[in-house]
Formats: structure tokens, C-alpha cells, sequence
């Protein structure tokens, strides 16, 4: 069985490769084969070789800069969708898609879940949301899995971009009245392999849509004090002082939602799975580094 990955020098896709060796011939994919600005050649690929499964993490993720470029963000994360899930449904293959909880509009009281209204504040949100209702139009057998302030040993991040602040300065300010779940990307690529078999297996129902993240509310703030001290534990950066400051202190040209948290119950229930603490996600992560 083949299993196509795009995005495979991302957070996510360079997990996946580890994590979907079990299932059967991962074939990671190149921008060359997986551009997404230019879809048409996967979609190409996909017909010519008919995976079982495509599993895509590969998106248009500057949040801010889709602000001026939201032609193509809405074409990587939206157009592509469409054409890509096209392909998967002419081949049968079951097509593994990331969204995020930018599709919301951060204005509600508690977790979200998968049924909540959309409502994107942002060019990025807009285009990741056109790219869930083109894979839900497309009617291919597919597992949508919206994720969360993805983190891991690779690429940019926040947890990455806090220790070298931490080991540049003596104090940083951090925004506190945002509300989220930090996720690793090992955690995302471990529980979508195991999604994949369960669906290969018909022990859950095709097109889900379903939250992925770890478990427990945090704030950026919470977040990068957490990455630090453990940080400093572990020799990886200095013990330094983390202020909290207002959304409002720190504009960014995206609006950001000040709530983001994503409720994980459903994915538990269908998948008999436990989402960990975030906590130990982070401190399994440091370990590594």
C-alpha cells in the first residue's frame, strides 16, 4: 500500500514519514511534485499511481503575510483542496487534510467542537476554511483533522523561536489574553497514523471531521514560561523573565482569535485514543533537543 506525504520538510510532514512507516510504502513528496500552488501535477501523480492514501500537511502557513498575498493563500489552502481531493475520489484513496483552529473567530466561551460555526477573522483563517469546504464538496473518502499552536524539533515555531529569545535577552513580554492548546507535531503524526489504520479498518466512519491537539487550555505567555523553565532544566536556554502583556500591546497585521482552544472528545470517542497533557508534550519535545 502506498501512502503519498506532501509537506514532508514541514513540523508535521517530517514526523508523518516516521510515524506511517507501519501502515505501508510512505512516499514523501517534494514541493517539486507537491506544489500546491500548482495542484494540478499531484493531482496528476495521484491518478498515475493511486496511492491508498494521500496524507497532505503541506499549506500556505505566513498568517501574516496572507494579509497582502491572500490570492494565494486562498489558492494553496483552498483551489488545491478541490483538485487534490478530485484525484483521491477518481483513485479511491483516502485523503488526510489539516485545517486549524483559525477557522474560528475566537469569540466563544469554552472549547470549540467540530460543529461550531466558522467564522474566520483572518485571510489565512478564510482560505484554510474554502480548503475544508472543497475537500467536504469533493465527496472523496477523507479525514479532516483541525490542529492547533503546532510545535516541534523542526522549522520555525514558537517553542524554538522562545529559546533563542531566552538565550539573546534577559526578559521577553509574551501576549496573555489569547487562549489555545499547544500541540507537537509528533502527537499529530502519531495519532494520524493511528486515524489511518482505524479508517483503513472501517472502525471509523469516512469523512470525519475531527479536533487534534493535546489536552489543557494554555495562553502564549503560559506557553513560553512553560518552554523556558523546562528549557532551563535541560540546559537549553537561560531561566529569564517571562511578562505578560495584551493583545493589543503586540498588533499583528492577522487578528488572532483569543480563543482557540479545540475540544478533543470526539476524536476520543471514535478512536478509543487519550490526548496527553500538553505539558508533557512539551517537556518530551525539550527532552529531544
Amino acid at each position: 500500500m502506498q501512502i503519498f506525504v506532501t509537506g514532508v520538510t514541514g513540523q508535521v510532514g517530517w514526523e508523518l514519514n516516521r510515524s506511517l512507516l507501519p501502515l505501508g510504502l510512505v512516499v514523501p513528496l517534494s514541493r517539486a511534485d507537491a506544489d500546491l500552488s500548482r495542484p494540478e501535477n499531484l493531482a496528476q501523480l495521484i491518478r498515475q499511481r493511486r496511492p491508498r492514501v494521500v496524507v497532505n500537511p503541506a499549506a500556505y502557513t505566513a498568517v501574516d503575510r496572507a494579509e497582502s498575498e491572500e490570492a494565494l493563500a486562498a489558492q494553496v489552502n483552498g483551489v488545491a483542496l478541490g483538485i487534490i481531493a478530485e484525484a483521491c475520489k477518481e483513485v479511491d484513496a483516502l485523503l488526510v487534510h489539516y485545517s486549524t483552529d483559525y477557522v474560528f473567530d475566537g469569540e466563544k466561551q469554552g472549547a470549540y467542537v467540530e460543529t461550531d460555526t466558522t467564522a474566520p477573522k483572518s485571510a489565512y483563517g478564510r482560505s484554510k476554511l474554502a480548503g475544508e469546504k472543497a475537500l467536504q464538496s469533493a465527496q472523496a473518502d477523507y479525514l479532516l483533522l483541525r490542529t492547533s499552536w503546532v510545535y516541534g524539533r523542526r522549522g520555525n515555531n514558537f517553542l524554538k523561536t522562545m529559546l533563542r529569545l531566552a538565550n539573546e535577552r534577559d526578559e521577553i513580554r509574551v501576549v496573555a489574553d489569547q487562549h489555545g492548546v499547544p500541540s507537537w507535531s509528533r502527537l499529530i503524526a502519531d495519532t494520524t497514523a493511528q486515524l489511518v489504520a482505524l479508517r483503513l479498518r472501517d472502525r471509523i466512519a469516512p469523512r470525519q471531521t475531527l479536533h487534534l491537539s493535546a489536552r489543557g487550555p494554555t495562553t502564549w505567555h503560559g506557553f513560553a514560561s512553560e518552554i523556558i523553565q523546562r528549557g532551563a532544566k535541560l540546559g537549553l536556554c537561560k531561566a529569564i523573565k517571562v511578562h505578560p502583556i495584551a493583545t493589543s500591546e503586540y498588533p499583528t497585521p492577522a487578528k488572532r482569535p483569543l480563543n482557540s482552544v479545540l475540544a478533543v472528545d470526539l476524536l476520543e470517542q471514535q478512536s478509543q485514543l487519550q490526548m496527553p497533557d500538553w505539558k508533557a508534550c512539551v517537556q518530551a519535545c525539550l527532552a529531544e533537543l
